[in-house]
């Protein structure tokens, strides 16, 4: 999980600061490295190291990035590689001096980098896919000039747009992307599937229509961006330098089929993903869930509702309201430890979690509480979290998660490990129950987190890619030992013995 933004100012405008801050907004997305890709008439300009945005960009880096179109990236790793060789925006000279900013993950690569040494000549540095999209893309654009002279003059946006259908066809997996080509302008697109957010704003500045693009509305708005629309599932939009704008259906079949775990875990709740409030999918998460205690427990005893900060609050403040049960707030988070979903490595989220959060005893003392979070995935955080409950004094300690069981990995940009490090894995919601020590527990049921999500009219979503909790991945071709190969990279021992 990745964010990305580019845009397009006005002539005389600089974009970098507007990008700095929209990274800031992404920030969440990803915490291992950054970077921001601008240029002014045929001059690039570049910087990308790993760390967090306040500190890798600094006033002098700031005053360099000069120009009125960029990109930039805020990177997550899901194969455990810190290597700032694979920070992004990532650059390649041919043709015309092509960058790229990638949110999600090929399920292909291996087949795409055989692919582009043997008919394009082309050998990547790296081992991310994300540079694999990269050269695939400058490739296609190479093959649409089809050798007509007159360099960039004889590139237009048909060229580009044929590049991206080739892309499409040789590309399997989850993609947003925003790239840019030096001198010439901004390209924005999304994979068939469309599981991995972006959407476009536009504002007026002196007469010039400038756009952006990002992986979520909160950053667009933050920079005083009006919210226009998604890009679509296979959609791929051209804004060329001078502010003109073009956009094409690059796919012949495109399917509507979102990443649920968006609106589970990783978006803001002031983000509105594919039409969707995250903030109103949450509130719709605890009502749900609301109602199978009632359903599962009716005599639950419960004296009040405890939410995990802070992708928890949402749906623990509707479900205590629908239960009719006090919401309280009775653990402190501390703000300046990164969220530990997406932190490498076992031991260092265990750590963190032991510095992240503090309790307040009379919260606890003597009630019966249930605790509520987002979601379980190895189980560790949330054993932790029972334990300083009952240290707190707590009664009785139930726990809910507002997403169903997760039991499949992720294969689409999520970081979600091997499978038999899940704490459900092979478990039934009883043994999970007893794993993390609680006195009782329920997970959200899979039929609900959709109704959840999908809220009223269904917003014209074919259905959500939920496979980490239904194994039924949306694009097809995933087989066993494609699973077990990322798994194999994935899981906590990989991760320790990965490159800094």
């Amino acid at each position: 999980m990745c964010g990305i933004i580019g845009i397009v100012g006005s002539p005389e405008y600089s974009v970098a600061s507007d990008i700095y801050d929209g990274l800031l907004v992404l920030q969440h997305r990803g915490q291992d490295a950054a970077g921001i890709v601008t240029f002014d008439n045929d001059n690039l300009y570049h910087r990308r190291a790993n760390g967090y945005v306040r500190d890798i960009f600094k006033q002098r880096h700031m005053k360099s990035l000069k120009g009125s179109v960029g990109i930039g990236h805020v990177r997550y790793p899901t194969a455990g590689s810190s290597s700032v060789a694979e920070a992004q925006p990532f650059y390649t000279n041919t043709p015309f001096g092509v960058s790229l900013a990638h949110n999600g993950n090929l399920n292909n690569t291996e087949e795409i980098l055989a692919s582009l040494l043997e008919y394009d000549h082309r050998r990547i540095n790296t081992s991310s896919d994300s540079e694999a999209l990269l050269n695939l893309l400058a490739a296609e654009i190479q093959r649409s000039l089809n050798g007509r002279p007159g360099g960039m003059d004889a590139l237009d946006q048909e060229d580009v747009f044929r590049a991206i259908e080739r892309t499409h066809m040789r590309a399997e997996g989850s993609y947003s992307v925003v790239s840019s080509i030096t001198g010439w302008g901004l390209i924005a697109f999304r994979d068939p599937n469309g599981i991995r957010p972006l959407c476009m704003g536009v504002r007026e500045v002196n007469g010039f229509q400038e756009r952006a693009f990002a992986s979520e509305s909160a950053a667009l708005m933050a920079l005083g961006f009006e919210l226009e629309r998604d890009v679509m599932p296979g959609e791929a939009i051209v804004v060329r330098c001078d502010g003109s704008f073009y956009s094409r259906q690059c796919h012949p079949e495109p399917q509507h089929r979102p990443c649920i775990f968006e609106h589970v875990y990783f978006a803001r709740p002031d983000s509105i993903i594919d039409g969707i409030s995250v903030h109103s999918a949450r509130l719709r998460m605890g009502a749900l869930l609301a109602r199978r205690i009632k359903e599962k427990n009716p005599n639950h005893g419960i004296d009040a509702v405890i939410p995990v900060p802070d992708s928890g609050c949402i749906a623990a403040l509707e479900l205590a309201r629908e239960l009719g049960v006090p919401y309280r707030e009775g653990f402190v988070k501390n703000r300046y430890i990164g969220r530990t979903f997406i932190m490498p490595g076992q031991s260092v989220r265990k750590d963190s979690v032991r510095k992240k959060l503090n309790t307040i005893p009379s919260e606890f003392s003597g009630r019966t509480v249930l605790i509520v979070d987002d979601s379980i995935v190895r189980g560790n955080t949330s054993k932790r979290i029972v334990e300083m409950a009952r240290d707190a004094g707590a009664k009785k300690v139930f726990f809910a998660s507002a997403a169903p069981p997760i039991i499949h990995p992720n294969v689409y940009g999520i970081d979600m490990p091997a499978k038999n490090e899940y704490v459900a894995h092979n478990r039934t919601s009883s043994e999970v129950c007893t794993a993390i020590g609680a006195d009782w527990m329920i997970y959200q049921e899979l039929d609900d987190l959709v109704e959840a999500c999908l809220g009223p009219g269904g917003n014209n979503i074919a259905t959500f890619d939920c496979s980490c909790f239904d194994g039924i991945y949306v694009t097809g071709g995933i087989t066993e030992d494609y699973l077990n190969k990322i798994e194999q990279s994935r899981n906590d021992k990989a991760k320790k013995s990965a490159p800094a």
